[in-house]
C-alpha cells in the first residue's frame, strides 16, 4: 500500500484542499497523512509589497518535499511563482473551481446604483493583491484601498467587524469553505469587470521529479483541460517574469478553435485566440509588449 505525506499550509482553505487530495488518494488505496508547514506568508503580516522574495505561501511547502519531510505539496496554483524550482514537477492539476472574483459588501456600504461596483462612494475596500488594487483603482478611483491580510475566514470576519466596507475574494475559496455570508451583500463579478489572477481556482499537486510511483498515483487526478487553461495564463505570467504580486489578470477558456486568453495589464484588456497554450500566451504577450516597450520577455 502506498504511503503519501502531503505538505500543506495550516489555513482552513489549505487544509480543505489537502484534505480533498487525501480523500482522492485514499480511494486508490493509499495511506495518506498531512504535514502542516508554516510559510513566510503565514508568519509575516507585512503588506506583500514589503516582503522579500517570492513564493511567500509556497516555498516552505516545496522545501518540505525537496528535503524528504513530505512527498507531495498541495498549492493554490495562483500562489506559485513562475520560476520553477529544481527537482520538483507539477504532477497533476485537478479539475478547476470557478475562477471568478467575489465582492462582499457590508449592508451599510451598499449602493446598487453606483457605477462599476455596488459600493457607496468613498468606501474603504480591502485587498492585498496588486492585481486587485490596480483594477479597483481603474474601476472605482473614488474608493479608499487598505491592505487586507489573513486567511479567508479572517478576512470575512474583519469585514463583518467594520474594519472594511467591502472586500474582494476568490470565489473558489468561498465555495470550498462554504462560509456563512448571511448579512453581507455578495456579488460574483463577471470577468469583464474584474479579470482574475492566473490559475485562480486551480490546485497544483507537486512532487519530486524522480518520484515515478507518486506521479503514477496522481495521474487520475490530472485534468487536461485545467492544465491547458492554466498553462496559457501562467505562460503569459512567466513571460512577464511574474510572481503572485504582478498586477496581471489572466483567464483562458477552451473554444472549438483552441484557447481564448483574456488578460488585464497596465490598465487595459488584451485578448487573443490560438490552438495551444504557448501560442496564445505569446500572442497576448506580443500585444502587451507593443504598448509597453519596457516589458522584456523573461524567457529570452
Amino acid at each position: 500500500m502506498d504511503r503519501v505525506r502531503i505538505a500543506t499550509r495550516g489555513s482552513r482553505l489549505a487544509l480543505w484542499q489537502a484534505g480533498w487530495v487525501k480523500e482522492q488518494l485514499e480511494r486508490q488505496g493509499a495511506r495518506v497523512e498531512l504535514v502542516v508547514v508554516e510559510t513566510q506568508g503565514d508568519r509575516e503580516s507585512l503588506p506583500f509589497a514589503q516582503m522579500q522574495g517570492q513564493g511567500f505561501f509556497t516555498k516552505a511547502v516545496q522545501d518540505a518535499v525537496l528535503s524528504g519531510e513530505a512527498d507531495l505539496a498541495v498549492h493554490s496554483y495562483k500562489d506559485l511563482p513562475s520560476a520553477r524550482p529544481e527537482g520538483l514537477v507539477i504532477a497533476a492539476v485537478p479539475p478547476r473551481e470557478d475562477p471568478r472574483e467575489v465582492l462582499l459588501v457590508r449592508a451599510e456600504a451598499l449602493d446598487e446604483a453606483a457605477q462599476g461596483l455596488p459600493v457607496r462612494p468613498g468606501a474603504l475596500a480591502g485587498t492585498s493583491a496588486a492585481r486587485r488594487q490596480a483594477q479597483l483603482r481603474q474601476l472605482r478611483p473614488d474608493l479608499s484601498l487598505k491592505e487586507l491580510r489573513g486567511n479567508v475566514p479572517t478576512r470575512v470576519d474583519k469585514l463583518r467587524r467594520g474594519e472594511y466596507d467591502a472586500i474582494l475574494l476568490a470565489y473558489a475559496g468561498l465555495k470550498r469553505l462554504e462560509l456563512d455570508l448571511r448579512g453581507l451583500y455578495t456579488q460574483v463579478l463577471p470577468t469583464t469587470v474584474m479579470v482574475p489572477a492566473p490559475a485562480q481556482g486551480a490546485l497544483a499537486l507537486e512532487c519530486r521529479s524522480d518520484d515515478q510511483r507518486l506521479k503514477t498515483l496522481l495521474q487520475p487526478l490530472d485534468d487536461p483541460q485545467a492544465r491547458r487553461t492554466v498553462g496559457a495564463e501562467r505562460g503569459l505570467m512567466q513571460k512577464l517574469a511574474g510572481g503572485c504580486q504582478l498586477a496581471l489578470g489572466a483567464l483562458a477558456q477552451a473554444t472549438p478553435q483552441g484557447l481564448a486568453l483574456l488578460a488585464w495589464y497596465g490598465g487595459r484588456r488584451y485578448q487573443a485566440q490560438a490552438p495551444t497554450p504557448e501560442a496564445v500566451a505569446q500572442a497576448v504577450f506580443d500585444q502587451i509588449r507593443a504598448e509597453h516597450p519596457e516589458v522584456v520577455c523573461a524567457s529570452h
